[in-house]
């Protein structure tokens, strides 16, 4: 079997489950109980803590263990724009995840807030002049994913936070996608926040980081026991934390090798299903994309039903966020792009690791042409 879902999530690694063990078994304490247990607990997660600053480029003291993607970019927008605004104004982009939309949404109901959704070409790209043109005196933050998990496209991080840091307004990247493949640190990308999921980099499902710079000041949005120094109450999951420190330290360590060799493989799958299905379109960036990364739209059959196909040929694959299966709305991502709702709905996506060889590209290619051959000749019987 070819298991070309790893946007939607990778399974753990097994340095990561020896990591975690002692935290599950001997090393159970609580943290911040202050008898020996707790002490031993406590240091594995001072230790974590060290590990994820040194992979992200910033303090210890500016990581701040969550329980995933969700919550870190909802307790970035949030709490960020809550804590200490310039003004009620926030600026994201058409195609964040959810999780960043709807806390904007949130901040707009709630809160009185004014959100500039901006939008991008058709590659998904956002040019810095039009994220100036959109700033106000009132802007307090903006949210712009580093990498987007249905297209692959990559963003220009460090320049737009540049453009934003200019007026004075707070900037937040959602790198969930992004931190197997490329450098997501606080120093590197030039931000004051930066989300992160565990299991998208080998890490269990449940485990996440948001590095916040010191001195921003994040409103908390669970209130408590003042652990994580106040930003996020609540006994800290301390084999979740080693878990995801692991799996960062892992990825910078492999990322060089790892993403020279999915990148041509992506680049070999592209054009192999261009190649072998007519009409084939590429959605995304070819020029700025994450490696391991490969996105169509198959005008005329349906994305879905093509993902049936290659299933039965022991392909697995998604047809975009996971967080959106089962809708019947077209995804926002490929619409702003400009693609219609029929063509959106024909979208497959074929992510990937360094696992992947190049000797597999051609079967995986000729898995995708027959899939989408026999839903046209399905379709037309």
């Amino acid at each position: 079997m070819f298991y070309l879902d790893r946007a939607a999530t990778t399974p753990v690694r097994r340095e990561v489950l020896e990591a975690m063990w002692p935290y599950l078994t001997g090393t159970f304490g609580n943290p911040s109980s202050t008898h020996g247990v707790g002490d031993a607990a406590a240091r594995g997660l001072t230790a974590a803590r060290a590990d994820v600053a040194r992979a992200l480029g910033c303090r210890p003291g500016e990581v701040v263990f969550t329980a995933g993607g969700t919550e870190g970019a909802n307790t970035a927008v949030k709490g960020i724009a809550l804590a200490a605004p310039r003004g009620r104004h926030v600026v994201t982009s058409a195609i964040e995840h959810e999780a960043v939309l709807e806390s904007c949404r949130y901040l707009e109901r709630f809160h009185g807030f004014t959100v500039t959704v901006l939008p991008v070409d058709a590659e998904g790209r956002i040019a810095p002049e039009v994220l100036a043109d959109a700033l106000r005196p009132d802007t307090t933050l903006v949210s712009i994913a580093h990498a987007d998990n249905e297209i692959g496209t990559v963003q220009d991080i460090p320049a737009l936070a540049a453009v934003a840091h200019a007026v004075g307004a707070r900037f937040h990247t959602d790198a969930v996608q992004s931190a197997p493949w490329l450098p997501v640190g606080l120093d590197v990308l030039g931000v004051d926040a930066v989300s992160l999921s565990g299991h998208k980099a080998g890490a269990p499902k449940g485990t996440g980081v948001l590095a916040v710079r010191s001195g921003v000041p994040l409103e908390p949005l669970v209130h408590g026991g003042g652990q994580e120094r106040g930003r996020r109450s609540g006994t800290e999951d301390v084999a979740g934390a080693v878990a995801v420190a692991t799996a960062l330290v892992l990825s910078a360590r492999d990322r060089p090798a790892a993403a020279a060799a999915a990148t041509a493989t992506r680049d070999a799958v592209l054009d192999g299903v261009l190649a072998a299905v007519p009409g084939a379109v590429v959605t995304g960036s070819r020029a700025h994309r994450l490696p391991g990364h490969a996105s169509f739209c198959f005008p005329g059959v349906h994305g879905e039903t093509v993902l049936l196909e290659l299933e039965q040929r022991d392909v697995v694959s998604s047809s975009g966020s996971a967080c959106a299966a089962g809708s019947t709305e077209a995804s926002h991502v490929l619409t702003a792009l400009g693609l219609s709702p029929e063509v959106a709905a024909s979208a497959v996506r074929l992510t990937f690791d360094a696992s992947l060889e190049p000797a597999d590209v051609p079967l995986v290619v000729r898995s995708v042409a027959d899939a989408v051959a026999t839903v046209v000749r399905l379709g037309s019987a």
